[in-house]
Protein backbone atom coordinates (compact mmCIF):
# COMPACT_ATOMS: atom_id res chain seq x y z
CA UNK A 1 0.00 0.00 0.00
CA UNK A 2 1.21 3.72 -1.07
CA UNK A 3 -0.44 6.81 0.67
CA UNK A 4 -1.69 7.61 -2.33
CA UNK A 5 -4.00 4.87 -2.25
CA UNK A 6 -5.60 6.63 0.82
CA UNK A 7 -8.95 8.18 0.62
CA UNK A 8 -7.67 11.26 1.78
CA UNK A 9 -9.76 14.42 2.97
CA UNK A 10 -10.10 16.95 0.29
CA UNK A 11 -7.37 19.61 1.15
CA UNK A 12 -5.25 17.08 2.64
CA UNK A 13 -1.79 16.68 0.76
CA UNK A 14 0.21 13.43 1.60
CA UNK A 15 3.68 13.12 0.78
CA UNK A 16 5.69 10.35 -0.66
CA UNK A 17 9.61 9.91 0.44
CA UNK A 18 11.05 7.16 -0.41
CA UNK A 19 12.85 6.68 3.35
CA UNK A 20 13.40 7.70 6.38
CA UNK A 21 16.35 9.79 5.77
CA UNK A 22 14.86 11.94 2.83
CA UNK A 23 11.69 12.19 4.70
CA UNK A 24 13.65 13.79 7.52
CA UNK A 25 15.67 15.69 5.10
CA UNK A 26 12.19 16.97 3.35
CA UNK A 27 10.53 17.91 6.56
CA UNK A 28 13.28 19.87 7.75
CA UNK A 29 13.76 21.94 4.75
CA UNK A 30 10.06 22.34 4.83
CA UNK A 31 9.63 23.46 8.44
CA UNK A 32 12.73 25.72 8.03
CA UNK A 33 10.43 27.44 5.07
CA UNK A 34 7.68 28.31 7.01
CA UNK A 35 9.64 29.40 10.13
CA UNK A 36 11.52 31.49 7.91
CA UNK A 37 8.17 33.22 5.94
CA UNK A 38 6.62 33.68 9.80
CA UNK A 39 9.84 35.73 10.71
CA UNK A 40 10.15 37.68 7.62
CA UNK A 41 6.00 38.48 8.21
CA UNK A 42 5.98 39.09 11.98
CA UNK A 43 9.42 38.91 12.95
CA UNK A 44 9.24 35.41 15.24
CA UNK A 45 8.06 31.84 14.68
CA UNK A 46 6.87 29.07 16.72
CA UNK A 47 7.28 25.40 16.51
CA UNK A 48 5.80 22.81 17.94
CA UNK A 49 7.07 19.57 18.08
CA UNK A 50 6.53 15.70 18.94
CA UNK A 51 8.82 13.65 21.42
CA UNK A 52 9.69 9.49 20.82
CA UNK A 53 12.60 8.70 18.91
CA UNK A 54 10.90 9.07 15.49
CA UNK A 55 11.74 12.48 14.67
CA UNK A 56 15.48 12.13 16.10
CA UNK A 57 16.75 12.06 12.35
CA UNK A 58 14.13 15.34 11.68
CA UNK A 59 15.71 17.19 15.12
CA UNK A 60 19.08 17.06 13.67
CA UNK A 61 18.45 17.76 10.39
CA UNK A 62 16.09 20.74 11.38
CA UNK A 63 19.51 21.60 13.57
CA UNK A 64 21.49 22.31 10.67
CA UNK A 65 19.17 24.55 8.93
CA UNK A 66 20.06 28.29 8.09
CA UNK A 67 17.84 30.27 10.74
CA UNK A 68 17.60 33.17 12.72
CA UNK A 69 16.95 31.11 16.06
CA UNK A 70 16.79 33.52 18.30
CA UNK A 71 13.76 34.49 16.75
CA UNK A 72 12.50 30.77 17.24
CA UNK A 73 10.09 29.94 20.27
CA UNK A 74 10.03 26.21 20.45
CA UNK A 75 7.82 23.44 22.78
CA UNK A 76 6.71 20.41 23.09
CA UNK A 77 3.19 19.18 22.03
CA UNK A 78 3.50 16.76 24.53
CA UNK A 79 5.35 15.19 27.49
CA UNK A 80 6.47 12.44 29.92
CA UNK A 81 6.14 13.42 33.57
CA UNK A 82 9.35 12.56 34.18
CA UNK A 83 12.65 15.05 35.47
CA UNK A 84 14.39 16.32 32.17
CA UNK A 85 17.07 14.02 33.02
CA UNK A 86 15.69 11.07 32.89
CA UNK A 87 15.95 8.53 29.83
CA UNK A 88 12.40 8.87 28.32
CA UNK A 89 12.02 12.72 28.72
CA UNK A 90 10.88 14.87 25.31
CA UNK A 91 12.46 17.69 26.22
CA UNK A 92 16.29 15.88 27.14
CA UNK A 93 15.85 14.40 23.57
CA UNK A 94 14.94 18.02 21.75
CA UNK A 95 17.65 19.35 23.84
CA UNK A 96 20.28 16.40 22.33
CA UNK A 97 19.17 16.75 18.89
CA UNK A 98 17.66 19.79 18.21
CA UNK A 99 19.07 22.91 20.36
CA UNK A 100 22.35 22.60 19.58
CA UNK A 101 24.87 24.98 17.64
CA UNK A 102 22.75 27.92 16.14
CA UNK A 103 19.56 26.30 16.69
CA UNK A 104 20.28 26.73 20.46
CA UNK A 105 19.58 29.82 20.54
CA UNK A 106 15.59 29.45 20.48
CA UNK A 107 13.42 29.59 22.77
CA UNK A 108 12.48 26.40 25.11
CA UNK A 109 9.35 26.31 26.87
CA UNK A 110 8.94 22.98 28.05
CA UNK A 111 5.84 20.95 29.78
CA UNK A 112 7.62 19.12 32.42
CA UNK A 113 7.07 21.00 35.90
CA UNK A 114 8.09 20.25 39.54
CA UNK A 115 5.16 19.28 41.21
CA UNK A 116 3.17 17.45 44.05
CA UNK A 117 1.23 15.39 41.56
CA UNK A 118 0.38 15.04 38.00
CA UNK A 119 -3.13 17.01 37.85
CA UNK A 120 -0.65 20.18 39.82
CA UNK A 121 2.26 19.97 37.23
CA UNK A 122 -0.29 20.40 34.32
CA UNK A 123 -1.76 23.24 35.97
CA UNK A 124 1.78 24.89 36.19
CA UNK A 125 2.43 23.41 32.43
CA UNK A 126 -0.89 25.35 31.29
CA UNK A 127 0.24 28.36 33.27
CA UNK A 128 3.81 28.15 30.98
CA UNK A 129 2.15 27.34 27.93
CA UNK A 130 0.30 31.31 28.50
CA UNK A 131 4.16 32.71 27.07
CA UNK A 132 3.53 30.66 23.71
CA UNK A 133 3.21 32.39 20.75
CA UNK A 134 0.65 31.67 18.02
CA UNK A 135 1.68 28.23 16.70
CA UNK A 136 3.26 29.23 13.19
CA UNK A 137 4.12 25.15 12.63
CA UNK A 138 3.31 21.99 14.38
CA UNK A 139 4.69 18.39 14.16
CA UNK A 140 2.74 15.52 14.97
CA UNK A 141 3.05 11.78 14.72
CA UNK A 142 0.94 9.06 15.37
CA UNK A 143 1.18 5.71 17.46
CA UNK A 144 -0.51 2.66 16.26
CA UNK A 145 -3.50 2.66 18.45
CA UNK A 146 -3.88 6.20 16.70
CA UNK A 147 -2.64 8.52 19.31
CA UNK A 148 -0.89 11.81 18.72
CA UNK A 149 0.90 14.13 20.90
CA UNK A 150 -0.85 12.22 24.32
CA UNK A 151 -3.86 12.01 23.39
CA UNK A 152 -4.46 8.30 24.19
CA UNK A 153 -7.20 6.36 23.33
CA UNK A 154 -9.40 5.30 27.06
CA UNK A 155 -7.25 7.94 28.77
CA UNK A 156 -9.90 9.34 31.64
CA UNK A 157 -9.34 13.05 29.95
CA UNK A 158 -9.36 12.23 26.48
CA UNK A 159 -12.73 13.30 26.14
CA UNK A 160 -12.20 17.06 27.55
CA UNK A 161 -8.88 17.31 25.40
CA UNK A 162 -10.66 16.29 22.18
CA UNK A 163 -13.67 19.69 23.18
CA UNK A 164 -12.96 22.24 20.60
CA UNK A 165 -14.54 24.74 23.85
CA UNK A 166 -11.32 22.90 26.02
CA UNK A 167 -10.31 26.31 28.67
CA UNK A 168 -7.16 24.07 29.37
CA UNK A 169 -3.74 24.39 26.75
CA UNK A 170 -2.18 21.26 28.77
CA UNK A 171 -3.93 18.24 30.74
CA UNK A 172 -2.57 15.22 32.52
CA UNK A 173 -3.29 11.76 30.35
CA UNK A 174 -2.31 8.12 31.25
CA UNK A 175 -1.27 5.59 28.48
CA UNK A 176 -2.73 2.92 28.90
CA UNK A 177 0.09 0.48 28.12
CA UNK A 178 3.26 2.88 28.92
CA UNK A 179 4.87 3.17 32.56
CA UNK A 180 4.62 7.06 32.96
CA UNK A 181 1.87 10.01 33.08
CA UNK A 182 1.68 12.21 30.33
CA UNK A 183 1.16 16.14 29.77
CA UNK A 184 0.01 17.39 26.65
CA UNK A 185 -1.47 20.16 24.97
CA UNK A 186 -5.14 20.05 24.03
CA UNK A 187 -6.94 19.98 20.59
CA UNK A 188 -7.53 23.45 20.64
CA UNK A 189 -4.20 24.63 21.08
CA UNK A 190 -2.97 22.13 18.28
CA UNK A 191 -5.77 22.80 16.19
CA UNK A 192 -4.76 26.33 16.27
CA UNK A 193 -1.29 25.95 14.29
CA UNK A 194 -0.84 28.01 11.16
CA UNK A 195 0.48 24.75 9.03
CA UNK A 196 0.16 21.32 10.89
CA UNK A 197 2.34 18.63 9.67
CA UNK A 198 2.25 14.72 10.36
CA UNK A 199 5.01 12.64 9.72
CA UNK A 200 4.68 8.66 9.49
CA UNK A 201 7.12 5.78 8.71
CA UNK A 202 6.65 2.35 7.67
CA UNK A 203 3.24 0.13 6.58
CA UNK A 204 1.82 -0.40 10.30
CA UNK A 205 1.44 3.41 10.47
CA UNK A 206 -0.07 3.50 6.76
CA UNK A 207 -2.67 1.12 7.84
CA UNK A 208 -3.55 2.88 10.95
CA UNK A 209 -3.85 5.89 9.43
CA UNK A 210 -6.25 3.97 6.94
CA UNK A 211 -8.50 2.90 9.63
CA UNK A 212 -8.49 6.11 10.91
CA UNK A 213 -10.04 7.67 7.97
CA UNK A 214 -13.12 5.49 8.01
CA UNK A 215 -13.87 6.48 11.65
CA UNK A 216 -16.80 8.93 12.87
CA UNK A 217 -15.12 9.58 16.31
CA UNK A 218 -12.04 11.03 17.23
CA UNK A 219 -12.08 9.65 20.95
CA UNK A 220 -11.59 5.84 19.12
CA UNK A 221 -8.33 7.19 17.24
CA UNK A 222 -7.27 10.80 18.40
CA UNK A 223 -5.29 11.62 15.40
CA UNK A 224 -8.90 11.70 13.41
CA UNK A 225 -9.04 14.88 15.13
CA UNK A 226 -6.68 16.48 12.93
CA UNK A 227 -7.34 14.74 9.47
CA UNK A 228 -9.20 17.57 7.47
CA UNK A 229 -7.73 20.51 5.74
CA UNK A 230 -5.07 22.32 6.27
CA UNK A 231 -2.64 19.04 7.05
CA UNK A 232 0.52 17.86 5.44
CA UNK A 233 1.14 14.18 5.75
CA UNK A 234 4.84 13.06 5.13
CA UNK A 235 4.99 9.29 5.11
CA UNK A 236 7.98 6.60 3.69
CA UNK A 237 7.76 3.00 3.83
Amino acid sequence: MAISELDLPLGVVARNLSDAQQLAETLASDVAAALRAAIDSRGAATLVVSGGRSPIAFFEQLAQQQLPWSQVVISLADERWVPVNHATSNEALVRCHLLRGPAAEARFIGLYQVAANLEQAALKADQALAELPPIDVLVLGMGDDGHTASLFPGSPNLALALQPGCPRRCLPMQAPSAPHQRLTMTLPLLASARLPLLAIQGAAKLATLGEALTLDEAAQMPIRAFLHSPLEIYWCP
